[in-house]
């Protein structure tokens, strides 16, 4: 963490500078103790990461032999950890020591730059010979075989192609470990970033097929093709849209205008409001409504969270007008005749105008299970971004608050852009 290694460094030169002014002074940057600290809050999945990388917990009475002997050591800063020496030689094998480890195990730096520049040879001629088909196969139990190993399960048919990372258990360490171990098994050159940007499994199936091969991949994956008219630079190809009264879709709301429709009905009875208590003829009763009716997305609840790679908690605690956008931008790519799949790693952008965003001041009793969603899930300058998450784009997404006016600077941003 960020703070923790600011405050430790300051120490470590601390000890050093009273050191070397003739004082005392010694700073221990501790390996993981077995019992308590912050190791206490790791699952087992986290402490089979960290013997994967060679790192074992030390016990209180080898702990407190290391605080003993620390001083006659000599030095400043000095690091008191355990180490399996076994599973960093095995690493060295592969060039994945951490760099902090290096000195301590050869590293046979040249073979192993060989045999990966070999593998990511091999992994291409061993592609090239196969049909599109088993291309996807093989590539796809690659990555999921990786992801089973960092999640510490012992196969990969657990794993679902299309489930989020994030759901999967993944954190910001498993993310660069699983980047890492393909980054090894396939000798490509992969960013930092691998999880975030291709967030499924069979995303970043696609993405090392397409790195492997280049743009010959052959896969059997939809892409699309989208046209554009010379004359005409700006055009909607695609809309959809919620309102009262029923209205799922453009066809339904041009149903309402022409019809004379008001789309005010009754209030819905799945919100858990005391309805009845609710409504009070007198207009100067605090704490009630004089009418029992008004205008309501009665579908607003009917959220397939699983569909979006989001758990049901995380749906709970999100704003509805989040959960809208994403069934709405789905749609609007939709109705564009595009498959919204296809749009993974294109320079697609998300404009989208939000305010009154008050859903979180509702929740004065969230369930425990939901409040490590609450931020996000409430927060308008999320909502653009989820789309973009959800759908793989990787052009500008910005969200936009102008009141009144928010939907119509969306709209000439995006145009602008």
């Amino acid at each position: 963490q960020a703070n923790y290694a600011a405050a430790n460094a300051f120490l470590d030169a601390l000890a050093e500078m009273r050191r070397a002014d003739g004082l005392v002074g010694l700073s221990l940057g501790w390996g993981p103790w077995a019992e308590g600290g912050m190791l206490g809050q790791l699952d087992a999945t986290d402490l089979q990461r960290m013997a994967r990388d060679g790192v074992l917990p030390l016990n209180a009475p080898e702990g407190l032999s290391l605080f003993d002997s620390a001083p006659g050591v000599g030095g400043g800063a000095l690091v008191p950890i355990k180490l399996d020496f076994a599973a960093l030689r095995r690493l060295a094998s592969t060039a994945a020591v951490p760099p902090l480890l290096r000195d301590l195990v050869r590293v046979p730096r040249m073979r192993a730059a060989r045999a990966g520049a070999a593998r990511g040879t091999v992994l291409a001629d061993r592609l090239v010979a196969l049909a599109p088909a088993d291309r996807d196969r093989l590539v796809d139990d690659l990555v999921k075989a990786q992801v089973a190993t960092v999640l510490g399960h012992a196969s990969s048919d657990a794993i679902e192609g299309t489930q989020a990372f994030k759901e999967l258990g993944f954190d910001s360490l498993t993310a660069v470990e699983l980047r890492n171990r393909l980054a090894t098994a396939t000798g490509l050159r992969l960013p930092a970033t691998l999880v975030f940007d291709h967030p499924t499994p069979a995303a970043l199936a696609a993405f090392v097929l397409s790195e492997a091969l280049g743009d010959e991949t052959g896969s059997t994956r939809d892409s699309a093709v989208a046209v554009v008219a010379a004359d005409d630079p700006i055009a909607i190809i695609g809309m959809s849209c919620r309102y009262p009264g029923a209205v799922s879709d453009p066809d339904g709301l041009w149903r309402l205008v022409a019809g004379g429709g008001d789309g005010i009905d009754v209030f819905p009875t799945d919100r858990g409001w005391d309805i009845a208590a609710l409504f009070d003829a007198d207009p100067d009763r605090t704490g009630t409504t004089y009418t029992n009716e008004g205008g309501f997305l009665y579908e607003a609840a009917e959220f397939d969270p699983e569909f979006f790679g989001i758990s049901p908690r995380e749906a709970l605690a999100m704003d509805p007008q989040q959960r809208l956008l994403l069934e709405a931008s789905w749609e609007a790519v939709e109705r564009a005749g595009i498959d919204p799949t296809s749009l993974r790693g294109s320079r697609t952008g998300v404009f989208a105008g939000v305010m009154y965003h008050d859903y979180a001041s509702r929740l004065r009793a969230a369930p425990d299970d939901t409040e490590g969603y609450l931020g996000i899930g409430n927060s308008g300058s999320v909502a653009s971004g989820r789309v973009s998450y959800t759908l793989g784009l990787e052009g500008p997404a910005v969200t936009v608050d102008t009141a009144c006016s928010s939907s119509l600077v969306a709209l000439h941003w995006a145009i602008q852009a």
